[in-house]
């Protein structure tokens, strides 16, 4: 008999598990993708929706693909796992029937993480004046503030990591000010960038990231966290007001709180360790992607690395199927706008191998458009992977 595998998450690292475990080993297992959205939209190229050089209908998967080939999908929101029960509780999607439990032989935790703002002083009652490049809402909202303004303030926050995609706010800074340039008006604004980190993500092209803030004219502060969002101005933790016209920002990351109400970690999903992603208590239950506490970046190179680990050890387990080889490492691109102002986004190049100890980094400095191109290809070369289209 299969066994029964529920997977939540249908992202990278969610439909990592799920294709691996359909591709190796077809027979011997059932597999259930529960996902609170109807469609996938992919992270990494997010940022150039703001400028433009980003269409949303390039980077947005549905499931239907994924569910002809054998992977059933079930549309809701996790609100409880039941470890003892084995079971998974989902409430009702809007535009799809309930599913009230789901049960499962080995399941897998694979989320994302939960944008969690609610310990900043103002945040409940000034959230509305928030944008970023994470959430489809918001970038539209950001697209929008920001071709429209016509002077002010634009605060760019990264708070303390871990936090998914480390780049994304610099790349959002540099982008701000492309648009700003191409629009003519740069001159008119002020761009601060806050990072609650000693500098900016990811610290192996720091040094490539603050020359060119330096010769943006961005104002960088780091080592500062936002304590306080008022209707116009944010407070640091040194006391420091700053104004803001637009206010980019991304609040600190966690885990999903039904993570911590099944026992499996408190901010994070505890694992026993980036090779075993079971749970400290569970051998029933993995996670995989950024809700694991993994000691890497999160990333998508990271999650869907993260869910091959956990496919491998399911099949272990279970004693099915062929193990598929995977190491932590990634190469990656960083977008860093157009200094011009001309909406051709150049990016740099940049690597970290966990592999070796410690860890190996590698980089470009020398921001090119060619990059920017790569990591198009790489993205669209995931999802075709991934949603078979």
């Amino acid at each position: 008999m299969a066994r029964r595998v529920v997977i939540i998450g249908g992202g990278i690292a969610g439909m990592g598990v799920a294709k691996t475990l359909k591709e190796k080993a077809p027979e011997d297992f059932d597999v259930t993708v529960i996902t609170k959205d109807t469609f996938y939209m992919a992270g990494p190229s997010r940022p150039l929706l703001i400028t433009g050089e980003q269409k949303y209908e390039r980077i947005i998967r549905g499931y239907e693909e994924v569910a002809r080939a054998g992977i059933k999908v079930a549309h809701g929101l996790v609100t409880e796992i039941l470890p003892d029960e084995r079971k998974v509780r989902v409430a009702e999607a809007p535009t799809r029937p309930a599913v009230r439990e789901i049960e499962y032989d080995y399941l897998v935790v694979a989320p994302g993480v939960v944008l969690d703002g609610t310990g900043i002083e103002g945040y409940e009652k000034y959230k509305g004046n928030i944008v970023n490049v994470y959430e489809p809402g918001r970038v539209d909202t950001f697209r929008y503030r920001l071709w429209n303004a016509s002077k002010g303030t634009v605060v760019v926050y990264a708070p303390k990591m871990p936090y998914r995609c480390a780049p994304a706010p610099s790349e959002t800074t540099l982008l701000v000010h492309t648009v700003l340039k191409h629009r003519g008006v740069r001159e008119k604004f002020r761009i601060i960038h806050v990072d609650a980190n000693d500098k900016p993500q990811p610290p192996v092209i720091a040094d490539i990231i603050t020359r060119l803030f330096e010769q943006a004219g961005v104002e960088l502060i780091t080592s500062r966290q936002i304590v306080e969002i008022g209707p116009d101005y944010v407070v640091l933790d040194s006391g420091e007001r700053l104004p803001y016209t637009i206010l980019a920002m991304l609040e600190p990351n966690r885990a999903p709180r039904f993570v911590e109400e099944a026992g499996l970690g408190k901010n994070w999903f505890e694992i026993r360790s980036p090779t075993d992603p079971r749970s400290v208590k569970y051998d029933d239950i993995l996670a995989a992607g950024d809700v694991a506490k993994l000691p890497f970046p999160k990333n998508q190179e990271i999650a869907y690395e993260s869910a091959l680990f956990a496919a491998n050890k399911i099949m272990e387990d279970a004693g099915v199927g062929e193990r598929v080889p995977v190491q932590y490492a990634f190469l990656g691109w960083a977008y860093v706008g157009n200094l011009e102002g001309r909406l051709e986004t150049l990016s740099v190049k940049f690597g970290l191998n966990f592999a070796t100890k410690p860890p190996k980094p590698s980089k470009d400095p020398e921001p090119k458009e060619e990059y920017t191109k790569a990591k198009d290809s790489w993205e669209q070369a995931y999802l075709k992977n991934l949603f078979l289209y």
